[in-house]
């Protein structure tokens, strides 16, 4: 039994999980070294098994070329999901930005509007302010002319009667100072 087992296990390039390995040249090497056939055949069972174990760790370490596509082809659905979601909530945005900024154009439009009724309203106002204020000066300046006017001509009637009177007692100081000298004379 143990040369059906050293003939399995000594053999010329043993494939240990798609890695070359030649047990025979390693234990051959071995004994040239000075270890005995026992402790080469030992020592090449132990370190195949270690070669054996590595290979299986990173053979599960890898990923296979289905998996590798498998993962690539979700990574691309992800991204493309993920592209429409921003395309969407872009568009969205956009959408909801556009909106907004409609609706403050409209209100600015209405604000403007509103802005320039009370513009000329108060325009307007101010307008009847000056036209009533100039018709009250008006009025006023009316009122003061006619006073002037009455003024005036009670000036002129009392410069009159004041003429006249001068004239009368003129004419009575020239009676009396001629009166005299036609009585001064006639005596």
């Amino acid at each position: 039994m143990t040369t059906l087992l050293l003939r399995r296990i000594f053999s010329s390039g043993r494939i240990l999980g798609g890695y070359n390995f030649d047990t025979l040249k390693f234990v051959k090497r071995l004994e040239n070294e000075g270890f005995t056939p026992l402790q080469s055949k030992t020592v090449m069972l132990a370190l195949s098994e270690v070669i054996e174990e590595s290979m299986a760790t990173l053979k599960r370490s890898f990923v296979t070329k289905e998996e590798q596509d498998k993962t690539t082809y979700t990574q691309k659905v992800d991204f493309a999901k993920l592209r429409s979601d921003l395309q969407t909530l872009e568009k969205t945005e956009f959408n909801l930005t556009k909106t907004e900024y409609d609706r403050l154009s409209s209100d600015l439009e209405k604000l403007r509007q509103k802005f320039r009724e009370e513009i000329t309203k108060t325009q307007a106002n101010v307008r009847l302010d000056l036209n009533l204020e100039k018709g009250r000066i008006r009025d006023e300046s009316s009122v003061h002319e006619l006073k002037i006017k009455e003024t005036d001509t009670r000036i002129e009637t009392e410069m009159h009667n004041l003429r006249m009177q001068l004239e009368q007692m003129k004419t009575q100081v020239l009676q009396w100072l001629f009166g005299k000298d036609f009585n001064l004379q006639r005596k």
